[in-house]
């Protein structure tokens, strides 16, 4: 039985703790766009590549072209 006057005021100090950081969280404003992080995931945008690169030819090609030279 004595457990349980240790117990109670560790579980109010775990429902403090948690109420204390939901009310930073929504202080914050952490749940002020809920939708906008779930869309920049599904949505990356690529950085276009610059055309010197996107003309060079690639390895492969290269040792193509050296094959059917010969």
């Amino acid at each position: 039985m004595s457990i349980i006057y240790v117990l109670i005021p560790i579980a109010i100090l775990f429902v403090m703790i948690g109420l204390a950081i939901f009310f930073w969280a929504v202080r914050s404003k952490q749940f002020e766009d809920l939708d906008k992080e779930g869309f920049s995931i599904l949505f990356d945008e690529q950085q276009a590549q610059p055309k010197s690169e996107q003309n060079e030819p690639s390895d492969t090609s290269a040792a193509h072209r050296d094959k059917t030279d010969q």
